[in-house]
């Protein structure tokens, strides 16, 4: 079903269009609040926002796709729950904290401390081992939240970078900065696994 004729049929209350809505675009709205609100919380977040679609879907004016349109109404739920409990988000964007990967390089851009090559084999006992799966959320729950937003929408879900700046209400420089970090603090967790076996 294409995407105006499934919002035709959300509009004419067809539940089997909502349903298939809900199952299609769930996983992308779960990404897109998963860096403001815990997983629980997430939950409860798209939830609400699918309420919140049932009573809004005759607006939808298809100037966006409806897979950025129900993001944004998410991260705007997260967003409101977190004014409600008088927590600030945390924008990183001014930082002057360092990538973890700089002070392997010289100020000419040389490596310092250039990586291990990593074996094919090595690669993939390593994707099959525990701890660095347990180790790659650790660090990930340690990122930004805005980090998170555009790591998961981005290189989890494969969101055009667009999307993302319509639904994080992001430039995309600012995007760009996000993700540069947060990729450079993951490829740091795993280097330091590839090299110790420690987290």
């Amino acid at each position: 079903m294409s995407q105006a004729a499934l919002v035709d049929a959300m509009r004419a209350g067809d539940e089997a269009a909502f349903s298939q809505a809900v199952r299609c675009y769930t996983p992308s709205m779960l990404a897109a609040v998963w860096g403001l609100c815990d997983p629980a919380t997430a939950e409860d977040v798209v939830q609400e926002s699918w309420l919140r679609v049932i009573e809004a879907i005759h607006g939808f004016e298809a100037r966006a796709t409806l897979k950025t349109w129900l993001c944004s109404i998410a991260v705007n739920e997260a967003r409101q729950r977190l004014r409600k409990s008088r927590r600030e988000i945390p924008m990183d964007l001014d930082s002057a904290s360092a990538s973890p990967m700089e002070e392997r390089f010289t100020s000419g851009g040389a490596w310092l401390v250039p990586p291990t090559a990593w074996a094919e084999h090595a690669v993939e006992s390593l994707l099959e081992r525990d701890s660095l799966q347990q180790c790659l959320e650790k660090h990930i729950a340690a990122l930004s939240e805005d980090q998170r937003s555009v790591l998961a929408l981005r290189d989890i879900q494969q969101m055009p970078v667009e999307d993302i700046c319509n639904i994080l209400q992001l430039s995309h420089s600012n995007l760009r900065v996000l993700l540069h970090r947060a990729r450079h603090r993951i490829f740091a967790m795993v280097d330091h696994f590839m090299e110790t076996g420690e987290c």
